[in-house]
C-alpha cells in the first residue's frame, strides 16, 4: 500500500509516517518511480508506534524497542538487552506515577461534584 492509504488506515498523517521512516521506526520499499510501498504489517506497526508515543516514550526508545517486538502480533521477541529493560521499567514507573496522580485528581473532582450536587439539592 502507498503512504496515503497507510495514513487513511491508521489515522496518522503522511508527514508523521515519513518522520517515522526517518527515525527508523518504519520502513518502506520503493517502487521504480520512487513511491513508498508498505506491506499490511505496517498498519499494526504504526498503531503500536502511536501507542508507545502516547505512553510517553520518545522516538529513540521506540526505535530500540520495536526490533524486540514481532510485527505479526506485537508480542515481544527475545532481542532485548539490560539497558532497554531498565529504560522500559523506568518508563513503567513514570506511567504508574501519572496514573496515581490522575486518580487523585479524579477523587478531588468527585468530591467537588458531590459537594456541588448537594448544594444544588438544597
Amino acid at each position: 500500500m502507498r503512504v496515503g492509504e497507510l495514513a487513511r488506515r491508521t489515522g496518522v498523517s503522511e508527514r508523521s509516517l515519513r518522520y517515522y521512516e526517518q527515525q527508523g521506526l518504519l520502513r518502506a520499499e520503493r517502487t521504480p518511480g520512487g513511491h513508498r510501498e508498505y506491506g499490511d504489517w505496517a498498519v499494526d506497526r504504526v498503531v503500536r508506534i502511536q501507542a508507545l508515543y502516547a505512553a510517553g516514550l520518545n522516538s529513540a526508545t521506540i526505535a530500540r524497542l520495536l526490533p524486540c517486538m514481532r510485527d505479526t502480533d506485537g508480542g515481544l521477541s527475545e532481542r532485548g538487552d539490560e539497558k532497554l529493560v531498565a529504560e522500559l521499567t523506568a518508563q513503567r514507573h513514570r506511567i504508574d506515577g501519572l496514573i496515581r496522580d490522575l486518580l487523585r485528581s479524579r477523587d478531588v473532582l468527585d468530591e467537588a461534584i458531590d459537594t456541588a450536587s448537594a448544594d444544588l439539592a438544597r
